[in-house]
């Protein structure tokens, strides 16, 4: 009786289900039965559609006339969404060996589906974005390889820009994908070159947050910004800084769009001839983001302006 009783706490708790018939399919003894599993519910309904009451009285008629086991998976809709099952019919043999009923045992596995479910959404969204993410990479090595004369040149450049999108790749993972903060991503670039990011790096405005396809390209235009202001502009100077103004505009009554403004003083910089870095400013960014840039450098003062879409961020 003690380990009845105990092997019934276990059923209860584990949320198990036991049901025994005899080979008329008659109820001997069923343990811990509730909804679907009870004839009834409260409401009078029967949860059980009859394609899978049907399905169920099949297999448990199999068991009893082969005397194999079986087993069965099935989706139950209910007001909280689908619920799962896994249904195990075993044959209860007597000492000659013959079936004398079917044992059913019912475990609900809702959860665990709903675990598996989620973790195949999410490997398929890793695997959308590493696609992405590597198609971007792709785009990079080949840009840089056109832009560059010898291979110590590509490998420097080219190691500078995938740190660039390893870092704001970390910004984009540690938000689980949601993507970053448009001023720590700026700070993280700049920071990257700058030995006192407070002197270095003003940054204004609004601070909203962007997709992680946003994240990627604004961060890689930060990049080159903030490399080619280490070799000709501002930051090649020891109190030399650099602005950086974000200000959201309404565009013909619909949602705003983010207006991202560089400037900083320049020395002489070479214009004679485009540079990775200024074909990524004008225009694999802007493009990446349906956006639009300008570049303007004269009289010893460099203003980069990139237009951003309401699509690639978030304000709330």
């Amino acid at each position: 009786m003690q380990l009845g009783r105990a092997l019934l706490h276990a059923l209860h708790n584990a949320g198990i289900s036991v049901l025994y018939q005899d080979r008329q399919m008659k109820t001997v003894w069923a343990r811990n039965m509730s909804a679907p599993w009870a004839s009834e519910t409260a409401d009078g309904k029967d949860l059980l559609s009859q394609a899978q009451a049907e399905r169920i009285h099949a297999a448990k008629l199999g068991v009893i006339e082969s005397g194999n086991a079986d087993q069965l998976e099935l989706s139950i809709p209910g007001s909280q969404g689908v619920r799962w099952f896994q249904l195990w019919i075993d044959a209860d043999r007597g000492e000659a060996g013959d079936v004398l009923g079917v044992v059913t045992t019912m475990v609900e596995t809702t959860e665990q589906k709903r675990r598996e479910q989620t973790l195949k959404a999410l490997l398929r969204e890793v695997s959308h974005r590493s696609k992405n993410l590597l198609a971007i990479i792709q785009s990079i090595a080949t840009q840089t390889g056109r832009y560059t004369e010898t291979l110590s040149e590509f490998l420097a450049r080219f190691r500078g820009r995938l740190q660039s999108l390893a870092s704001s790749q970390d910004l984009v993972t540690s938000s689980n994908w949601r993507g970053a903060a448009l001023q720590e991503l700026v700070s993280g670039q700049v920071g990257r070159y700058s030995a006192d990011l407070a002197k270095s790096l003003r940054f204004t405005g609004e601070n909203p947050y962007l997709n992680p396809n946003a994240a990627l390209h604004i961060g890689l235009a930060m990049h080159e910004l903030a490399v080619n202001s280490v070799s000709y502009g501002a930051l090649s100077r020891p109190e030399g800084h650099v602005e950086v103004r974000a200000r959201l505009e309404p565009e013909n009554g619909s949602e705003p769009n983010l207006l991202l403004t560089w400037t900083e003083a320049v020395g002489d910089a070479p214009r004679n001839e485009k540079r990775f870095g200024s074909v990524a400013l004008e225009r694999v960014v802007p493009m990446s983001l349906n956006g639009s840039a300008t570049l303007e450098i004269g009289k010893g003062r460099m203003e980069y302006r990139l237009t951003v879409p309401h699509g690639n961020f978030e304000t709330d």
